[in-house]
């Protein structure tokens, strides 16, 4: 259990000291599954296809910052309560 929690650890980590990196690459891979997706859809246009690839992985990405935000307001809060403590 203990194993599980530090490599847990150990990713939220990496996590806060690449916020950026973290959400270009969930971009890239949301971008990238949503043009799969679509093109295995067969009775839309091109252009289409490419719109709703762009709107999905643009509503990860804001997603992805919300998330990145809370992981810095969760890490403003613990270290002012480490201090005063």
């Amino acid at each position: 259990m203990s194993e599980a929690k530090t490599q847990i650890e150990s990713i939220r980590k990496w996590v806060v000291e690449h916020k950026l990196r973290t959400v270009g690459c969930l971009w890239l891979s949301g971008i990238t599954g949503s043009i799969a997706y679509n093109w295995s859809r067969p009775n839309m246009k091109t252009s289409v296809k490419i719109i709703h690839a762009r709107l999905h992985a643009q509503a990860l990405t804001l997603g992805a910052l919300a998330g990145a935000a809370l992981v810095e307001y969760y890490d403003h809060k613990k270290g002012a309560k480490a201090s005063t403590s």
